[in-house]
């Protein structure tokens, strides 16, 4: 099967995030990849960052996420969305070396190959145990410092 994208002019939003003719990286966008995010600390709409721009950026590029909003109060803060999950990104004053999210994701093999084709760094490939439950994870540290815990249940 041969998939053709028709976007009209070629401005959708695939191709904002930087998608022209990488067939698989336009798979991966279209993918519902994934399916939850849980802050490590308090809010998933807060996640501290010192440049949203940069933050924008990059998890446009690295995670194939979009930006939906911005707003200045109460901290200015970006808000990011894929497969109807959002991530939020603020100056808030937090550390972000002691922050992230853990994201569920539909298929954790797809995730990491779409993270490491779009150049980004993972780690740790394991099978952890939570609640007699057994999950296939991985790690990913992002340039401000945020930590990403990917899994996936085992069935």
């Amino acid at each position: 099967m041969r998939y053709v994208h028709r976007c009209g002019a070629g401005y959708c939003e695939y191709h904002r995030a930087g998608v022209r003719s990488d067939r698989r990286k336009l798979t991966w966008l279209l993918t519902l990849l994934f399916k939850a995010a849980y802050p490590y600390q308090e809010d998933i709409l807060a996640l501290p960052v010192t440049n949203l721009d940069a933050a924008s950026k990059y998890y446009v590029n690295a995670f194939g996420m979009r930006e939906i909003e911005r707003k200045t109060t109460p901290h200015p803060c970006v808000i990011l969305e894929r497969d109807g999950v959002q991530i939020g990104f603020a100056i808030n004053g937090g550390d972000a070396a002691n922050d992230g999210a853990a994201i569920l994701v539909s298929d954790i093999a797809a995730a990491r190959d779409m993270l490491e084709a779009n150049g980004v760094a993972w780690a740790n490939w394991r099978i952890d145990e939570n609640d007699g439950k057994k999950l296939q994870v991985f790690f990913v540290v992002a340039p401000d410092g945020l930590c990403y815990y990917f899994h996936q249940p085992i069935d």
